[in-house]
Formats: C-alpha cells, sequence, structure tokens
C-alpha cells in the first residue's frame, strides 16, 4: 500500500507512518498475505492496545498510541496541470492539502520542490496563513516597463543601457546603496512587527536593489499583439525586472515560520513546515501586517528601479505592468459550492482572476509573457509564475558549462552581463510547453525576448 492508500484508512503521516512501512516491508517478506494487509492494518488503527506487545506489529501500535491526529486522513480538493511534474512536488501539494486549516489547492505546470510548499503551489486556507507557503521571499514580483526607445538602439546603445543597469540597481547578498533610494514606502508603520521595525534601516539601505538567485533586471524586445492601456500592438524595447522583499522579508519569514512550527509541534515532520498561524491570533495577525508592508516594500523596490533607470536614459515610460508571486492574498472563493472568505498562498505562482494582468518570464534566453488571467475557479484564479526548473542548482554546476550556455545566448542574440551557470536556460522546463499547459488559465497578449540581461555574478547564494 501507498502513501495515499494509508493516509485513506486512518494511518497519520509522521512515525505512525514510518512504522506502519516498516511493519508492512517485514510482513510481506516473511510470507504474509498481501490480501491481508488492509484489514491487519485498520484492525491496529481501530484497538493499538491490543497489539502494543506484538512482535511484528508492536513498534506502529505504540507509534498510534502516542501520536494525536493533527491532519485530515484524505487530502482536500486540488487539481493539477501539466503532466511532467516530479513526484517530491506532488507530494508537497498532497500533504499541503492535509492540513486541517486547508480548503482547496492546485499545482501550476513550473512546478517544482520547495520548502513545505512546492514552488508553483497555490493553498487556500481558512483562518490561517502559512509562512512557508509564502515562501522565504516575501512578495517576489516581476515588473516590465516598456520604453520610448528605438528598436535599433537595442544593438546600436548596447553599451549605454548596460551601464544604467549597472549604475540604478545592485545584485548579490547584502547588496545596497551608499547614496540611498528615496520611497513612500519609508513613511508606512514599520513597528507593526519587532523584525520590520529591526530591519527598516537595512532595508532602505537596500531599497532599488536586486539580491542574487533567480533575480534579474533585463532589457528586451516586446512585441505587443493588442492595445494594452492606451499603448497600441506593435514592436517595443522593453526593461523587466524581477525581485523582492531582499532581507527583511527573509528575515520576516523566518521568525514567523519558527513562531508556527513552536505552536505546532505535534505536526509530522513531513508538514513541519506547513506550520500555520491562526490569522486571529496576535502572531498571526503581526505576520499578515509585516508581509503585507513586505508586498509594499517589494513594490518600491522595482518603481524605483524602473524609475532611476528610466531618468538615467532620458525616456518615458509608455506601459507598466506588475504583479507579487509568494504572497497571500483574503479572497473570496466557492468552496463546495458555498462562497468563503479564505487566504489564497500563491508560493510562485501569478494572479490570474478574471482580466488581471500579470507577467510570466521564460528564462535569460527564451520568451516571457505579458498575460490576461481567465478567471479559473479551478485554479484559483492562478497561473505560473515562470518556466520552472527542471535542475537543481548542485546538478547545473557539476553537468553544465559555460561554453555550450554561451553558444546558446549567441545563437539568441542574448548579451550576458553576469549571472551563475545555475541560471543559464538549459536549467528550466520550456516555456512554450509552460504555457500551453495553462491556456485555460492565462492568454497572451504580448511577447517579451531577452537582449541585455544582468544576474548577480557566479557563487552568490541564491535568495529566491
Amino acid at each position: 500500500m501507498n502513501t495515499k492508500q494509508l493516509l485513506r484508512i486512518g494511518v497519520p503521516l509522521g512515525k505512525p507512518m514510518n512504522r506502519v512501512k516498516d511493519f508492512l516491508a517485514d510482513y510481506v517478506l516473511r510470507g504474509g498475505d498481501r490480501e491481508k494487509i488492509e484489514t491487519i492494518v485498520t484492525e491496529v488503527i481501530a484497538n493499538p492496545e491490543a497489539f502494543v506487545e506484538d512482535p511484528l506489529r508492536g513498534k506502529f501500535a505504540r507509534s498510534l498510541k502516542k501520536n494525536r491526529t493533527v491532519t485530515r486522513s484524505e487530502s482536500v480538493a486540488w487539481k493539477q496541470w501539466g503532466t511532467d511534474l516530479d513526484a517530491n512536488s506532488i507530494a508537497q501539494m498532497e500533504n499541503a492539502c492535509l492540513l486541517p486549516v486547508s480548503v482547496r489547492g492546485a499545482l501550476m505546470p513550473d512546478a517544482h520542490l520547495g520548502y513545505g510548499l512546492p514552488i508553483g503551489g497555490v493553498l487556500a486556507t481558512e483562518g490561517a496563513v502559512v509562512p512557508y507557503a509564502v515562501g522565504v521571499d516575501i512578495a517576489c514580483r516581476m515588473k516590465m516597463t516598456v520604453l520610448d526607445i528605438p528598436l535599433k538602439d537595442i544593438q546600436r546603445k548596447q553599451e549605454r543601457l548596460q551601464r544604467a543597469i549597472e549604475e540604478e540597481t545592485r545584485f548579490g547578498i547584502g547588496a545596497s546603496f551608499k547614496k540611498r533610494r528615496e520611497h513612500d514606502v519609508l513613511e508606512k508603520d514599520w513597528s507593526v512587527s519587532k523584525i520590520t521595525k529591526q530591519n527598516k534601516d537595512r532595508a532602505w539601505s537596500q531599497l532599488g536593489t536586486s539580491g542574487s538567485g533567480n533575480h534579474f533586471v533585463e532589457f528586451g524586445t516586446f512585441k505587443l499583439h493588442e492595445p494594452v492601456d492606451g499603448l497600441a500592438a506593435g514592436d517595443y524595447v522593453a526593461l523587466l525586472s524581477h525581485s523582492g522583499s531582499r532581507g527583511t522579508g527573509a528575515a520576516v519569514c523566518a521568525h514567523y515560520s519558527k513562531l508556527a512550527k513552536a505552536q505546532r509541534p505535534d505536526l509530522p515532520r513531513e508538514l513541519g513546515n506547513l506550520a500555520w498561524l491562526d490569522i486571529d491570533s496576535e502572531e498571526g495577525q503581526e505576520y499578515w501586517k509585516a508581509m503585507n508592508l513586505m508586498g509594499d516594500y517589494a513594490e518600491a523596490n522595482h518603481a524605483c528601479i524602473h524609475q532611476h533607470v528610466a531618468e538615467n536614459l532620458g525616456v518615458d515610460v509608455m506601459l507598466d505592468v506588475e504583479n507579487h508571486h509568494n504572497f497571500a492574498w483574503k479572497e473570496t472563493h466557492k468552496i463546495d459550492g458555498v462562497e468563503k472568505e479564505v487566504f489564497v498562498h500563491r508560493k510562485g505562482a501569478t494572479p490570474a482572476g478574471k482580466g488581471v494582468l500579470g507577467i510570466i518570464p521564460g528564462s535569460m534566453a527564451t520568451p516571457g509573457f505579458l498575460v490576461r488571467g481567465k478567471g479559473n475557479a479551478e485554479s484559483l484564479h492562478s497561473a505560473s509564475h515562470g518556466a520552472g526548473r527542471v535542475m537543481s542548482r548542485t546538478q547545473a554546476n557539476k553537468s553544465l558549462n559555460w561554453k555550450d550556455a554561451i553558444r546558446f545566448l549567441k545563437e539568441r542574440d542574448v548579451t550576458l552581463m553576469s549571472s551563475g551557470l545555475d541560471e543559464v536556460p538549459m536549467v528550466y522546463k520550456d516555456i512554450h510547453q509552460v504555457m500551453d499547459a495553462q491556456s485555460d488559465l492565462v492568454e497572451t497578449l504580448g511577447e517579451f525576448n531577452p537582449k541585455i540581461v544582468k544576474m548577480a555574478p557566479a557563487g552568490e547564494r541564491p535568495e529566491d
């Protein structure tokens, strides 16, 4: 019997699940009747006291006596997009839907392994917020501005465009500005949490920076297929950025994840990173306010980057589109036929409510897309946040080489200013396949093709 079947008949996750699997392996090895397995396990669950001294079933029975059931016996409904998702991310989604506070889930076609909830996981909860289902880089965000720059300047003035990126943002862990940026976000109430209060000066120094990992700033060509917000269909130059709430957001996640885990000591090991905070608790309210402040801060980060690059070049902005991922929203959804107010966690997933605009990037040498949401209820109004990794960073550094990567970039006329080998296009899924898999979630309005790309240099610890 597999984990899902064992859960169905009442075996809890954690030690009981491990012990029953040990027992079943031993039972089969000794020639036990496979057809009786479900009956035997059910008998132990019904009366563990009767089997604590049994030489075969004793460890399983004793683990049941010590266990307090804190999960559902069966996952709440969830749906998967895409057919080539790895087994670990699917298992993580299944586990997340066992939480007693979970009410619905969805898994996007770019999904891969994460902490607690997979990247590309969407989880609706009732009365609770899950810090690790939001993620470490709270409010990681996409922003694209179409700039009044002639298309030919992508090549003709490449050095000038590169210099604008170099001068107007910073990459790497701890990256900051000596001459600090100014933004209204600094006037907000940073005392909503002791963590945000302690980190306000740090956040100010990092305002307008881009960090490391899969974060980037890039110029590219943008083809708009139909008019959007007053911009006519046509070919343009655009600036695209991807980053989040930097060190302060990571500190918020670390603090409140630790608090949540301390409050849920009975959660099985498999669900430890999905510990939740009751939204009406003091800690829940603190986290909620801090998370939303980090959303405002991430938005300000991107605003500074795009404003200063445009001013550096002396050009106007013709279109501005942006969106969060790694965030939780209070929304109303129909759950089992009933309208409910729920908290929708989109960890590496893009909001895709009906008519909502968003950006879904590919890689440094494959297209990104301007999309409009279709409001699909089964996905909780969500779509993917990118192409999704098919290769870990460790595997990429061991198996790939710069010679092949540079050839790939050159064939696509991409100039790479800096990056680690673990972010080259080969580590990502085919973005076209990902978009095809979610055609019922979003419609494509435009296509962005990277031409000048800057990421953190090789050797930086990823913070995506």
